[in-house]
């Protein structure tokens, strides 16, 4: 089984709600490592909120912030391979661009090379284009690299019918199909990878990361998330 883990920038950086939490990274580590030694093969996208975001440079090209923002799941993810490789993963990051000697340029060959040997492999550096998200670079990811499911790791523990942050009479959905969630905007991602996820059959699990064990849970349907069905 392949799976690509969507984990936020958020998620990283734990109760700091900035940077990054040793912490918080170790967990996802040990959750990681039990999958990897049960022979789930596991890729690893990070989100760069807990640097920066689209939003936080509109005094600037938008270009020039969807390229900072690149470059903060970079960050992410260097930090991140090295805390796994701390509990005996191995690892290998892949960028959409060149990143001297901190990466290697993406190749599906080389990444399924990866993935064959036993590591966890990273994707940085989203599509490596402005105006996309880290959403939609883990779609892309996901559908090139043949993976079974996208885990979508959250700050929220599922998909809801509203802002539960908003309105606490949100309901949340333990089952919802790829179109429903775009027909009703539901937010899961954005609308250009939620497409690409219904266009290529992809199916997702949203779930809260905080949770006990949650990634593993995701993984065995033991939880308390939503599917997202296609």
């Amino acid at each position: 089984m392949r799976v690509l883990l969507k984990l936020s920038g958020e998620a990283l950086a734990g109760d700091k709600k900035t940077g990054l939490d040793k912490n918080a990274v170790r967990a996802v580590a040990m959750q990681v490592k039990q999958l990897a030694e049960s022979g789930v093969q596991v890729g690893i996208v990070t989100g760069g909120g807990n640097f920066w975001r689209g939003r936080t440079g509109e005094e600037i090209d938008r270009t020039k912030s969807d390229q900072l923002g690149m470059l903060a799941t970079v960050m992410n993810c260097i930090y991140v391979s090295e805390i796994f490789r701390g509990v005996g993963l191995e690892t290998q990051i892949f960028t959409p661009f060149v990143c001297g000697a901190f990466t290697e340029l993406f190749s599906k060959d080389k990444a399924n090379e990866a993935f064959t040997e036993g590591k966890v492999v990273f994707f940085a550096g989203g599509t490596g284009h402005p105006y996309f998200s880290t959403d939609t670079g883990v779609v892309l990811r996901a559908i090139e690299m043949n993976a079974d499911a996208i885990l979508l790791a959250k700050a929220i523990d599922g998909v809801y019918d509203d802002d539960p942050a908003i309105n606490p009479q949100a309901r949340k959905y333990d089952e919802v199909s790829i179109d429903e969630v775009i027909a009703k905007n539901l937010r899961v991602m954005d609308l250009t990878a939620s497409v690409m996820a219904r266009d290529n059959k992809m199916p997702l699990v949203v779930f809260g990361l905080e949770g006990e064990n949650s990634i593993v849970k995701a993984i065995s349907g033991d939880f308390d998330g939503t599917k997202v069905t296609v």
